[in-house]
């Protein structure tokens, strides 16, 4: 078999460009001039600073060259995925080989000065990441953070069924917990409507100083625990040069026609049995081909491997900066380049061709491929609001009968999926259900709902996998929804992170395409999570997004169900952003006509003039509010303070866009101080109610005129099973809380507030006797309702 894949001149010349990659990536480590050793190598060539990761680069180099082959010989149209940390050397040097890096980068030209260029830019102040960057051609998965490859290559092929992923795992990324989770995917991956992932475990042995786990086990073990997760594994295991090309190719050869097997049997003659899908276990030295000993010490397949094997400086020994010498001199790279630098033509014709190279290949720039999203007119879902405050069903099961004819209107091209863990019915999407299923590969039973082999919604246990999936879909050019309980969503922090920082570099690289934004809806929140207890009562997503670069980030706290249909279809439509919506699935006053709804949303921000009675004149109270339970008893603490003291000019200010609190120096949704201040004035007392920390309000607003006069009501971290309003009465963020509040900041009211807070502080001491005597809020409580008529005057 092996005798079979690889001619004797082939062996010779896969061997030749795996050189050349190894060459230039310990080049792009340590030189900063004299990329073909015309000279002898002196200090002046080597960088002042060395920064780079030699332990992953040679094995990846191999890897790479060997998928060229089976792209040629079988015409794939594939990617590759980089999931050990710091592969950027590897990347680099193949897109630049197979030519797509110079076409991008013309500066970085198929030449001497070009590799002197190549070399020099590489962790180098102005220059290009460590990682398998945005930067880098052919790159969607920069492997900063370890742990997510896999789930990445599988969102990658979920409705692309000619694509094929080759995602390499490092095997310490193979002790992450999103990473042992991603070994699951292939019990959703669809044969017939999805592409193939190949996963090649590079089982090099080591992390940054201690042994991996997965290389320290028996070889039977590692084999069944691959099998257990559903895998066919296949092992190449070695270090001498030809007999592991020889393996490498007879396995890719093997594996590739083994998945095209599984792909025909299923497309053509509807095998529906789940397929144990190929995968290898590629077994090499850590620093293969690097220095063998240092400084007395073995190097070349141990951890000292890792990061740079060898120290160039004014202080290291001399011998080091000839071991250099001699190390770059072992690829022979007159060998492989003539003397102006170019590769040599019959190494440059083993690459493919035009898109079938990895690093041209469409799909790593997905906003190439990207085709508008088919949405229906928001409007026709608009809830009736005869009045402000009738009730509603919850917001976001309005919101699902939406997202079931999005689904609908794009089962054709099938570039919509909704992502969450195991909580689209519990958040209240149950809609989307008449128009798809969850989509499963694994065994039904009849008492199952919503399973088929092929489905819109994605659901799975894990907030990583999820996460993973989606980023995977939307980086090649899809879109999506991912929909979480709030207190959850921390889990993926760091995922969205790293997105973040995708999106924000990628956006300044003109090459790269923008992509569909990242869309949370966040329910089953901190407000109602009275049932579930403390442990679900966390609304600091929001606080860790604000963090992020003001052109990648938005937040929108919809105070109903027409507000939250304007925002998705907002959202749904954008680009290059990540969107946070945060919207209830409870029953919930519903305040603005779908008309109106539109264009509060469109302004991000608004007095609600109907529910304000100060006029044309100064108020003597702002009351602002933002997110549907704060709204909600921020009006309910109105209607108390219009009963008790009439004569208060109260102004009421809704927040949907939390953005908009930002000046606009800030963000680009900002207002500008002179809007901000006709809003909430320039000395006059504000009470906010927010739904969230109430240091973030600050955060967002400290700049501004009348910060001294904020005082925000929140969530401080009191919480347990109670009752719903007790909620924001253990929060202070109550109708009760809210009105003292205004008693306390506004002197004018006199003997009437004072009286006013007796009573109020009354109604909290008889809340507290009711619930626990009861188990439930006071009937004024949950059947409290807004009445216009105290605002006809």
């Amino acid at each position: 078999m092996y005798d079979q894949a690889l001619s004797a001149t082939l062996l010779r010349q896969i061997d030749a460009y795996w050189r050349a990659a190894n060459y230039l990536s310990v080049g792009q480590i340590y030189l900063y001039d004299n990329p073909l050793l015309k000279e002898p190598l002196q200090r002046a060539h080597v960088k002042r600073m060395l920064l780079g990761h030699w332990g992953t680069t040679p094995g990846q180099n191999f890897i790479y060259a060997h998928l060229n082959r089976i792209i040629r010989k079988f015409d794939i149209d594939m990617i590759y995925m980089s999931g050990p940390g710091h592969g950027g050397p590897a990347l680099v040097a193949n897109t630049y080989l197979e030519g797509t890096y110079s076409e991008i980068y013309p500066q970085i030209s198929r030449d001497e000065e070009g590799l002197r260029r190549l070399c020099r830019q590489f962790s180098f102040p102005g220059g290009i990441p460590s990682h398998v960057s945005p930067e880098c051609p052919g790159s969607i998965h920069e492997g900063g953070e370890l742990g997510y490859s896999l789930s990445h290559a599988f969102g990658a092929v979920f409705d692309n069924p000619d694509l094929m992923v080759a995602c390499v795992i490092g095997d310490g990324e193979a002790e992450t917990g999103p990473l042992a989770t991603a070994w699951h995917s292939n019990k959703f991956l669809n044969p017939i409507h999805d592409g193939a992932v190949l996963p090649i475990l590079h089982l090099n042995g080591y992390k940054i100083a201690n042994p991996t786990l997965l290389a320290r086990i028996s070889r039977h073990e590692l084999e069944q625990l691959l099998r257990g997760y559903g895998w066919t594994p296949y092992f190449v295991e070695g270090h001498e040069p030809e007999p592991m090309h020889r393996a490498m190719a007879g396995t890719l050869d093997t594996v590739v026609q083994q998945i095209r097997q599984i792909q025909t049997a299923a497309r053509r003659d509807g095998e529906l049995e789940r397929p144990l899908w190929p995968m290898i276990v590629l077994d090499t030295p850590k620093g293969w081909t690097g220095p063998k000993i240092v400084d007395g010490l073995p190097n070349e397949g141990t951890f000292r491997s890792h990061q740079v094997p060898l120290s160039i400086s004014d202080h290291s020994p001399p011998e080091h900066l000839q071991q250099l010498e001699s190390w770059l001199r072992s690829y022979r790279p007159q060998e492989l380049f003539d003397a102006q630098g170019r590769l040599l033509p019959e190494l440059a014709a083993l690459a493919p061709t035009g898109a079938r190279r990895m690093g041209a290949n469409p799909h790593a720039n997905g906003g190439v491929l990207l085709r508008e999203l088919k949405l229906p007119d928001f409007r026709a879902y608009g809830v009736e609001v005869p009045r402000p405050g009738v009730a509603g069903i919850g917001d976001t099961h309005v919101f699902g009968a939406l997202l079931r004819d999005v689904v609908r209107l794009n089962a054709e091209q099938r570039n919509f999926r909704l992502f969450g863990p195991d909580e689209t019915l519990s958040n209240g999407l149950e809609r989307v259900f008449e128009a798809t299923a969850r989509q499963w590969e694994a065994t039904t039973r009849p008492e199952d709902e919503y399973l088929a082999r092929s489905g819109r919604v994605m659901e799975v246990l894990s907030e990583h996998q999820c996460e993973g999936w989606l980023e995977g879909y939307l980086l090649t050019g899809r879109h999506g929804l991912f929909n979480c309980y709030e207190a959850f969503t921390h889990i993926v922090d760091s995922m969205f992170n790293q997105h973040a920082k995708w999106l924000k570099v990628s956006a300044q690289l003109a090459w790269r395409r923008p992509i569909a934004s990242l869309n949370y809806l966040l329910s089953s929140h901190v407000w109602r999570q009275d049932h579930n207890g403390f442990t679900h009562q966390d609304p600091g997503f929001i606080d860790h997004v604000v963090n992020k670069k003001a052109s990648i980030v938005r937040v929108y706290l919809p105070p109903d169900a027409n507000c939250l249909l304007s925002v998705m279809d907002h959202c749904l439509r954008s680009r290059h952003y990540v969107n946070v919506v945060i919207a209830g699935k409870h029953p919930a006053p519903q305040w603005l006509g779908i008309e109106a709804a539109a264009l509060h949303c469109a302004d991000g921000i608004g007095v609600w003039h109907w529910a304000s009675n100060d006029g044309d004149s100064d108020p003597d109270v702002v009351m602002a509010c933002a997110g549907d339970v704060p709204t909600l008893e921020t009006l309910a603490a109105v209607s108390i303070l219009r009963q008790a003291l009439p004569a208060l000019r109260v102004r009421v200010i809704n927040v949907v866009d939390l953005m908009r609190l930002q000046p606009a120096s800030e963000h680009p949704h900002g207002l500008n101080d002179a809007d901000f201040d006709r809003l909430f004035s320039r000395d006059k007392p504000i009470i906010f109610a927010f739904h969230g920390y109430p240091w973030l309000i600050h955060r967002l607003t400290y700049r501004r005129t009348n910060h001294e006069n904020l005082h925000v009501r929140g969530y401080k971290e009191e919480g347990t099973i109670t009752t719903a309003f007790d909620m924001t009465v253990l929060n202070d963020l109550d109708r009760f809380h809210l009105a003292m509040d205004v008693v306390d900041r506004v002197p004018q009211t006199a003997a009437q507030g004072f009286e006013l807070k007796q009573q109020l502080q009354r109604k909290l001491i008889e809340h507290k006797q009711y619930i626990d005597r009861y188990g439930e809020d006071m009937p004024e409580i949950r059947n409290w309702n807004w009445d216009p008529s105290q605002w006809s005057s």
